[in-house]
Formats: C-alpha cells, sequence, structure tokens
C-alpha cells in the first residue's frame, strides 16, 4: 500500500514541477486551487463548530466526523466507504469465511438498498430472499435515506435474533415480509458434487478458502470417477456469487488456463496498471467447462467468468452478470478504521470492462420460475406410448444382455436428468451442454 501511495504522490510531484518550468499562469492556479480547498475546509470546520454548540442535543464528535467521512466516500460511488474499527474487523473476518448476520450481500442502487447475492446456505437464502430484490424496510422502519453502512447496521443483530425484512421483488405485485433468524454464517467457499458424469464446483464467495476448497474438491471427485477420463467435464457454478478477494479469483481462473492474460487493473494513473497472467497448469487437464452466471455473479466472479470466455476455455450459460468492474482497495486508517477506497477498474484479456455491462453468457438461458406440482394422475396420463408396450411385438434379437444392460443404465441416467431440470433448468442445461462437447472430443 505504501508503494502504491509513494506512485501516486510521485506523480503529482512531476505533474507541478513540470507546470513551474512550462507556465507561470499554470501554477497560478494550482495555488488559486489550494487557496479554495483551505476556504473549503475553514467552511467545513464551522459548520462543525456550529453542530456541536447549537444543535438542539448533544452530539458525539466522534460520530459527526466519522459521517462527514463516510458521506464524501460514499459520494465517489457506491463501493467506497469508511470501515469504523468494528466494521473493518468484520470485513478481516468475513475474509476468512466465517461471521454474523444474514448471509446476504447488498449494494444501493438510485438510494434503495438492492440484494446482490444470498449466499448458499445462510438463513437470507433458506428465507426465500433472491438476487435483485430491493429491501425497503427493516422490522418496519424505512431505508429510504440512509446510507449503505447504516442500512446494513439496522440489519445486524445478535445470533438466534428474528428480524423482518421487506421486500420488493420483479414480477410480484405488492412489497411482501420475509422473517429471517441471524445466525453464524461459515461460509463453505466451494461445494463439490457430481451430476451423472459431470463434476459440479459450486463456488459461493472468494475468500481466502476458495482456491484450496475447489482443488480439493476437483481432485476428490476426480479420484472417485476413476479419474477425469471417466468424466465428461466440470461446471463452475457463479451463480449469486457476490464476488470477494482479487488474488483467489485470478487464482481460480489461472487454474483452468495453461497462459495469457487473466486480468488487468488500470488506476487513475497509468504506471499504476497491474497486468495478471497464467501459469502452466490446468486442474480439468483440457476437459470441457461450463461456467454458470446470472445477475447475482458479480466482481470477482466477473473476473472469471470473463477471462474463460475470452480464452474459449469455457462455454458460459445463463443471464447477463451484474456489472460490477471496479477494484477496492481496503487501507488501514489511525484508530483502527480503514478506507474502502474505489482505485482501479478491471479489464477482461479482450481489454473490454465489464462496468455497468456485466458479462454476457455465450447462451442465454433463463431459470424459470417454479411451477405447481403435477398431479400424480395428469403424470400418468401423459406417458407415451412406444412399440414395446404394443401386443404381440417383435423382439429386438440383435443385443447381447450387456448391451440391453448399457441402454438400460443410459435410460436411467436421462430420467435422472430430467428431474433436474425441474430442480435447477440452468444447471441441466450445462450438463447437456458437456455431453455434447465431451461427445465431439471422443469422436476426435
Amino acid at each position: 500500500m505504501r508503494k502504491f501511495l509513494m506512485a501516486v504522490g510521485g506523480g503529482a510531484l512531476a505533474g507541478l514541477i513540470a507546470s513551474t518550468q512550462i507556465a507561470g499562469p499554470l501554477l497560478a492556479q494550482e495555488g488559486k486551487t489550494q487557496v479554495n480547498v483551505y476556504e473549503q475546509l475553514d467552511l467545513f470546520g464551522d459548520i462543525f463548530e456550529r453542530i456541536r454548540a447549537q444543535y438542539v442535543e448533544e452530539v458525539d464528535e466522534g460520530d459527526l466526523i466519522e459521517a462527514a467521512i463516510n458521506g464524501m466516500l460514499q459520494s465517489l460511488d457506491p463501493h467506497s466507504s469508511y470501515l469504523s474499527p468494528d466494521d473493518a474487523q468484520d470485513m478481516r473476518v468475513q475474509t476468512r469465511g466465517e461471521f454474523g448476520g444474514l448471509g446476504i450481500e447488498v449494494t444501493q442502487e438510485e438510494g434503495f438498498v438492492k440484494v446482490v447475492a444470498p449466499m448458499d446456505g445462510t438463513p437470507a437464502e433458506e428465507a426465500g430472499v433472491l438476487s435483485g430484490d430491493f429491501i425497503t424496510h427493516v422490522d418496519g422502519e424505512s431505508l429510504l435515506g440512509l446510507t449503505l453502512d447504516e442500512a446494513v447496521e439496522l440489519m445486524r443483530g445478535p445470533v438466534g435474533s428474528e428480524i423482518v425484512v421487506t421486500l420488493v421483488r420483479e414480477g410480484e405485485p405488492e412489497p411482501f415480509d420475509v422473517t429471517i433468524i441471524r445466525d453464524t454464517i461459515r461460509l463453505t467457499a466451494v461445494r463439490t458434487r457430481t451430476e451423472g458424469e459431470a463434476v459440479v464446483l459450486r463456488v459461493s464467495t472468494f475468500n481466502d478458502q476458495t482456491f484450496d476448497n475447489l482443488k480439493d474438491g476437483l481432485a476428490k471427485a476426480a479420484e472417485e470417477a476413476g479419474g477425469l477420463d471417466n468424466m465428461s467435464g466440470v461446471i463452475i457454478d457463479l451463480r449469486n456469487n457476490p464476488g470477494g478477494l482479487l488474488n483467489q479469483a485470478i487464482l481460480v481462473a489461472d487454474a483452468f488456463l495453461e497462459e495469457g492474460e487473466i486480468v488487468s487493473t488500470r488506476g487513475r494513473n497509468p504506471e499504476d496498471g497491474e497486468r495478471f497472467n497464467a501459469t502452466p497448469g490446468d486442474l480439468a487437464e483440457g476437459k470441457p467447462i461450463v461456467v454458470l452466471i446470472n445477475g447475482g455473479s458479480a466482481s470477482a466472479s466477473e473476473i472469471v467468468a470473463g477471462a474463460l470466455k475470452d480464452h474459449r476455455r469455457a462455454v458460459i450459460v445463463g443471464t447477463k452478470s451484474f456489472g460490477k468492474g471496479s477494484v477496492q482497495t481496503v487501507m488501514p486508517l489511525r484508530g483502527d478504521g480503514a478506507m474502502r477506497l474505489t482505485t482501479a477498474r478491471y479489464y477482461t484479456p479482450s481489454g473490454r470492462s465489464i462496468q455497468n455491462l456485466g458479462v454476457s453468457p455465450d447462451i442465454v438461458v433463463q431459470q424459470p420460475r417454479v411451477a405447481a406440482v403435477a398431479d400424480e394422475e395428469e403424470e400418468t396420463t401423459t406417458r407415451t406410448r412406444s412399440e414395446a408396450d404394443l401386443r404381440g411385438s417383435l423382439s429386438n434379437d440383435s443385443l447381447t444382455e450387456d448391451e440391453i444392460r448399457q441402454i438400460e443404465e443410459d435410460n436411467a441416467k436421462a430420467e435422472e436428468a430430467a428431474k433436474l431440470r425441474d430442480e435447477d433448468y440452468q444447471l441441466a442445461y450445462a450438463i447437456d451442454i458437456l455431453k455434447g462437447l465431451s461427445a465431439l472430443e471422443t469422436d476426435q
């Protein structure tokens, strides 16, 4: 961090020297600007003193200063903010993967609190909170006019306590209340399972554990399958993943790339830009990859999806991602607080910023709303008849018992895949794509 700040300062100093050598009026203008800044700071001091002396109630001076600092930072963009000592400690705990709360990532949009994503296995997800929901009230108290940190503070509370949040959801005619019980949030960054012959890596966040969880989970799944050769490929599920640590996103993308750029960052000054490149080695050993994204996939998730898409290492499936293409640097401050400041934009290997645009999927697949379960009678009446159901049909004498058994196993797998479509249509679609890509590999 010291190196970064020194580089910025050095650039400003060099500019001042150049102005002195070339144009006197520019130096005068610089001096006038500094005078204006000091006048504004004097104005701030006057206002602070009047509030402290004349406000109708006694105020806490420290709270006033913190509110002023936070207002200054939040006027820049939705992601810059001041972190009090307690908030800074909470953030450090969250990056280690365990903290107390609802398990929900939020941002602010035109003064309203918007859900980026509920985290897997948390009270918010279990209560039915969805990405894209707007939170208008907490325990009946309106959030309109509050800063994001103030709104988050209202949602905090002791583990085991109850909170009622009022949600506005697209497609719902009226706001509705959801009751959530606060809990200790223990995040498993990556959950691994197999669906048929596909390895599904569900990445819920990018914290200190993410890459290690992913690497160990993939290795275990491959071992249980008797090797990656017996797998059709890998599905990286980044849906509703709000992001996290930049270095973990780089490690995850690097895990499936042999070479080339993963991401670049560009700050205010060109010399502050950085490029991060892949190192040799592919954990999937060249097997096909499908990445699932949606509107809740943000920041670090978009870095991974964008890198794998630009290198044509994966097929991106789902809906457009959130579009957070900025990097925040957390800078420690005196008194154990911290400042979260947007210091750079990041760019995918093709040189494209996804800020406000998001990563577009190669194949757009909407997740349909859960439909009502059909009656058993209706299911039985829709069953189709086949040649084998006809009385007196000829038997198939060209297949061995082993071949017949294999066909029956394949049919059973297909029926299981059909069930998955009812539970998670996007994931089922991704598995079908892997099957097709795997079949092409086999033919070659």
